[in-house]
């Protein structure tokens, strides 16, 4: 058996599309963002990406980001619960998460034990808690899934439910241009950070922009940071 063959019989093809893209450019399909693409948030397989791809860079950022914070906060599409799980060391936090998949939440509560009622299956754009419920929030790799008019609506559901501040890391276009809605591995806005910037700022008065470490091949990762006052 030669080495492709061993590959694909160890690797679920969602990871061997995720090793394709590392090892060559990735083939690009452009829309127009008027649909969420929802399917692969109940694949099993993804479920299993989700548990491994933050390492080395973003879950190291939001650790920093929450290290001496105090209070209730609110992880936005939360999957698997594996940044949860992250920062479940920091005891002084109290720790909620809320995602579209219900099976993902279940792998959430069952793989990393997170209780089932600190869990909430929900539309970011409609969250279903209570104004000023949370002192902090974050999401990671989601807001840029979601359409445009979802953007507003999901950062506006933030302003609402979170006290004091939310953080959001996603990709920028690594060219500096507004590339649109494309279809790689996943649908995505692929845009300029003064894109992003404006959206923002149509709910925030105050964000401020930071570098993340994460990137690939079609982007550069960036944390908008948003506070309440």
């Amino acid at each position: 058996m030669n080495s492709k063959k061993i590959i694909k019989s160890l690797c679920p093809p969602i990871l061997i599309s995720l090793i394709q893209r590392i090892k060559k450019s990735p083939k690009i399909r452009k829309g127009t963002g008027s649909e969420q693409d929802l399917d692969l948030y109940y694949s099993s397989e993804f479920a299993e990406v989700l548990e491994t791809w933050g390492e080395g860079n973003v879950w190291n950022e939001i650790q920093l980001f929450m290290v001496g914070r105090k209070g209730r906060v609110l992880d936005i599409a939360c999957g698997t619960g594996k940044t949860i799980s992250i920062l479940s060391k920091f005891k002084s936090l109290e720790l909620y998460g809320c995602d579209i998949s219900e099976p993902l939440l279940s792998k959430a509560s069952k793989k990393h034990n997170i209780p089932i009622e600190r869990l909430r299956a929900c539309d970011a754009t409609k969250l279903p808690y209570a104004d000023n419920e949370f002192n902090y929030a974050f999401s990671i790799g989601s807001i840029e899934h979601f359409t445009e008019e979802g953007i507003i609506k999901f950062l506006s559901e933030c302003y609402r439910t979170v006290g004091q501040i939310s953080f959001h890391q996603h990709p920028v276009s690594r060219s500096g241009e507004n590339e649109g809605w494309i279809t790689t591995t996943q649908s995505y806005h692929n845009n300029s950070i003064e894109w992003w910037k404006e959206k923002y700022n149509q709910v925030y008065d105050s964000v401020y922009i930071l570098d993340s470490i994460w990137e690939d091949e079609l982007s550069l990762g960036r944390w908008f940071v948003c506070e309440k006052k």
